[in-house]
């Protein structure tokens, strides 16, 4: 997995209007430049909220991907909790779940 780089391109996606468009019109071209995943890319495109808060991105992050893509607050909330339960607990990031 690279969270790394779901998150730069995300980070990249909610600041600029332009690759907004791109992503919008072809997802798959400007995913080209960020080195990701099979799985990421499908999460990606299939607009799955809840496996890419369960891949660890940062909440921040996907509120606003949620937004452009129209997926409104209590859906987006609800998406994560479905993502949790379909794909277990949030694998990295600030909100892995850490082990005593």
């Amino acid at each position: 997995m690279s969270l790394y780089y779901v998150q730069k391109l995300l980070y990249n996606l909610n600041r600029e209007p332009a690759m907004q468009r791109d992503f919008k019109a072809d997802p798959m071209r400007v995913m080209a430049d960020y080195d990701l995943t099979a799985e990421e890319k499908k999460a990606l495109t299939d607009a799955d909220i809840g496996l890419l808060y369960v891949f660890g991105v940062n909440g921040q992050l996907l509120m606003h991907f949620a937004a452009l893509l129209g997926i409104a607050w209590d859906d987006y909330l609800e998406a994560m909790r479905e993502g949790v339960r379909r794909h277990g607990p949030v694998r990295a990031g600030i909100y892995a779940l850490v082990e005593e």
